[in-house]
């Protein structure tokens, strides 16, 4: 995409709608900088203000660092686009991240991923186990989806939001993990949190020790914590320096 193209694009959205593309952008920038893609085949949505339902996803083809604010495509919950581009979309992408933003008017950001150890974690008859700190954080609203195939039948979506609920984590059964929330920031720093619990899971599995868990009345209090750690502003608070480690990596989230 040429610097016309970008341009046509910033100028014919609103500021809000260019700063959420930013934003989304640096946290495919983000994910591919931590290693946590898997080719072109996962997902981060986010939906634009308004009452038209219209969201953002990721063009199929892109890797996660090429992709910039101009290059994300606008869609509709049908998965028509709605603003002209030259790219498509992942259908099995869009059947997960509609079916959510449709149920959860509160879940403006959807995050979803295929890491090994997400992976891993999610064909674990158990699934995740209080055996860190950093496991706490979803655990105190973590809900599970049992394995149906890729995701590309209709009727699957009913059940993947009956099983998401009111939570903000979830483990799909061999397949994956996905965090939602109100903002790109808060679904960044919870995909975080939820995929450095199950690296140290497996980590402290594969040293054959008998693990030692976390007493259940702790879990009770962890959303609590969370808040004063990071000052009740969740994401917000490491997401400016995210974006700049981004900048030094000449990342073209911006563009």
């Amino acid at each position: 995409m040429n610097t016309t193209d970008r341009d046509s694009i910033k100028h014919s959205v609103s500021q809000e709608e260019w700063k959420l593309r930013q934003d989304l952008a640096a946290c495919y920038n983000l994910v591919a900088h931590y290693g946590w893609d898997d080719l072109i085949f996962t997902h981060i949505s986010a939906r634009i203000p308004g009452p038209e339902h219209h969201f953002l996803i990721n063009p199929y083809g892109l890797m996660f660092d090429e992709i910039s604010a101009s290059s994300l495509v606008k869609v509709d919950l049908h998965g028509n686009k709605v603003m002209e581009t030259e790219y498509e979309i992942n259908p099995a992408g869009f059947t997960i991240h509609s079916a959510i933003h449709e149920a959860r008017e509160d879940a403006q950001v959807v995050l979803h991923l295929h890491t090994n150890a997400g992976v891993a974690v999610s064909a674990q008859k158990a699934g995740l186990l209080a055996v860190s700190q950093q496991s706490l954080f979803p655990l105190t609203g973590l809900s599970y989806h049992e394995y149906e195939g890729v995701a590309l039948r209709e009727d699957e979506k009913a059940r993947l939001q009956k099983d998401l609920g009111d939570t903000n984590f979830m483990i799909l059964r061999n397949h994956g993990l996905l965090t939602c929330a109100p903002t790109v920031a808060d679904a960044f720093l919870g995909m975080y949190i939820l995929q450095r619990a199950c690296e140290i899971q497996l980590l402290a599995q594969s040293g054959g020790s008998e693990l030692t868990p976390v007493p259940a009345g702790i879990v009770e209090g962890m959303q609590a914590a969370a808040k004063q750690v990071t000052n009740n502003a969740g994401g917000a608070l490491a997401w400016p320096g995210l974006l700049r480690k981004l900048d030094r990596l000449g990342a073209p989230y911006q563009q």
